[in-house]
């Protein structure tokens, strides 16, 4: 089969493996479709990830596909359904886990490789996380759900109500994600990005107005809508550490400040303590998501409540992969659902 291989920095090669049999409580799936990330992106440019993989390794991690294998002792699937795989799937034993903080739990099962013809689903994902996909919906957008699932983890965790004054800072996918789910609960969500077509999405998926940052001083601009204040919820969704302090210059006394997006290894940022302690402020590093969210995120997903499909640029078959990646860094696609098959 062919599949994707990370190397190292901005060294990915498309190789012929065997493919995947799969072991005792395991799965194969020929994969219909696989949707790029800004997390791809990022570990191409970076060569790994601190948790999630590190090179020589299979590359990409949202898919969907229909089961073509069963390993022994699987009963709950049948050759030829539908599905679509997080991911990761926590332990469920550990202290983290019996607490439900899934994302923390240190015994995650990671799963890359969905770049590739076909794929195996680890045990414990099968047990865990792995989803029907309804007859209705496209495998394109049922790929889409591990990233949405860490969105809704991300809402969560941020104490959003319909009255909450929202900026999100960033609009690639995820921002623009978040823009969509929190925008159709509420009417002020703010949207600053760098991409004028991106920041059109972001309108279409309901932000209430968009700023393209190039042009204006962010938390200057949001002190603007709000008598000085400052917005009630701030998610940070670049990964870039100048821009954490950014958004949490954007909070007012009291608000939340979702630094959601992941920077590099052991970078640091300046907090003014003063403001931090006096204004009340509440910093929330928040990653990944859980197995409610990732229910929630194919339900809605389903639903067709939201245009999500407007965040998939392009449809492009898997050797077109690498011209998708330097695509992606040009900021030229938001998304693109890759067709191996």
């Amino acid at each position: 089969m062919l599949a994707a291989l990370l190397y190292g920095r901005e060294d990915l090669r498309l190789e012929t493996l065997d493919t995947p049999v799969p072991a005792a409580g395991e799965v194969v799936i020929e994969v219909t479709a696989a949707t790029t990330c800004g997390t791809d992106l990022k570990v191409w440019r970076r060569g790994g990830h601190a948790k999630m993989l590190k090179p020589p390794t299979r590359f990409g991690h949202e898919a969907a596909g229909k089961i073509i294998a069963l390993g022994a002792g699987v009963t709950d699937w049948q050759l030829g359904d539908r599905v679509v795989a997080n991911n990761s799937a926590p332990c469920m034993n550990c202290f983290f886990c019996q607490r439900q903080e899934y994302s923390l739990c240190p015994n995650i099962t990671w799963n890359n490789g969905t770049f590739a013809q076909y794929l195996s689903i680890p045990a414990q994902i099968v047990r865990h996380n792995l989803l029907a996909i309804p007859a209705d919906l496209d495998a394109e957008l049922a790929a889409m759900t591990e990233p949405l699932a860490c969105v809704l983890h991300g809402v969560a965790r941020s104490g959003f109500t319909p009255d909450s004054r929202v900026v999100v800072v960033g609009d690639g996918a995820i921002g623009l994600m978040f823009v969509a789910v929190m925008a159709s609960q509420c009417q002020s969500v703010w949207l600053f990005g760098g991409n004028d077509r991106r920041l059109a999405v972001g309108e279409s998926l309901g932000a209430a107005r968009t700023w393209n940052y190039h042009q204006v001083d962010i938390p200057s601009t949001v002190r603007d809508l709000t008598q000085g204040w400052g917005a009630d919820i701030v998610i940070e969704a670049t990964g870039v550490p100048s821009v954490w302090e950014t958004a949490i210059a954007c909070g007012r006394p009291g608000a939340t400040i979702n630094l959601f997006g992941g920077c590099p290894k052991d970078t640091t940022i300046n907090v003014n303590t003063d403001r931090l302690h006096y204004s009340e402020l509440t910093l929330k590093g928040v990653f990944h998501n859980t197995p409610q969210h990732v229910r929630a995120a194919l339900e809605l997903l389903a639903s067709r409540q939201i245009s999500f499909e407007l965040l998939i640029s392009d449809r492009r078959p898997l050797t077109d992969l690498a011209q998708t990646f330097e695509d992606m860094r040009n900021r030229a696609v938001i998304k693109v659902a890759m067709i191996p098959n």
